[in-house]
């Protein structure tokens, strides 16, 4: 998973060939596909209002960009281990904490950036407030960290387990 350390990003042997497929698939077929769609909807007369050519041309742009966050996050990436099961929080595990000691108050959540994010968990990055206060913590340990108020707050760290999604 993934931790920046003055812009260096950690990333899993598996994560980074997934983010380099991508990257090739986005600067190969796809630029193929959109460019073909940019001609297809040109050839169909005035530009100013054909809605196909600018819908094709935003698609480009996005894609483009896409490719342009991809290649700086792999040029800065760092390739290391997944984290392992010994109960400390790292990046890349599915943390379980409860909120002022209140046990039944509790919240489960991936500490990842959001390149990792899914829509089976919520995702916490490690430089948010409260990724970067569980972030080397154990389990059974108590955690602080600040709100956005400006105020502390307290969590326990029930489960540190890796995440297999």
């Amino acid at each position: 998973m993934t931790q920046t350390s003055e812009n260096v990003t950690w990333l899993t042997q598996e994560a980074y060939n997934k983010l380099k497929e991508e990257l090739a698939y986005l600067t190969g077929p796809a630029r193929t596909e959109i460019s073909a769609k940019i001609a297809a909807a040109r050839e169909e007369g005035d530009l100013r209002e054909n809605g196909g050519y600018h819908a094709a041309k935003e698609e480009q742009g996005k894609q483009e960009l896409r490719v342009r966050q991809l290649t700086q996050l792999l040029e800065s990436a760092k390739v290391g281990e997944a984290p392992t099961a010994d109960g400390v929080v790292a990046p890349g595990m599915v943390v379980t904490i409860a909120f002022d000691g209140d046990e039944d108050d509790t919240l489960t959540f991936l500490l990842a950036s959001r390149e990792y994010a899914s829509s089976e968990i919520e995702t916490y990055s490690p430089q948010s407030p409260l990724g970067s206060g569980v972030n080397g913590h154990k389990v059974g340990e108590n955690a602080e960290y600040e709100l956005p108020n400006g105020k502390k707050a307290s969590v326990k760290i029930l489960k540190a387990e890796p995440y297999n999604g």
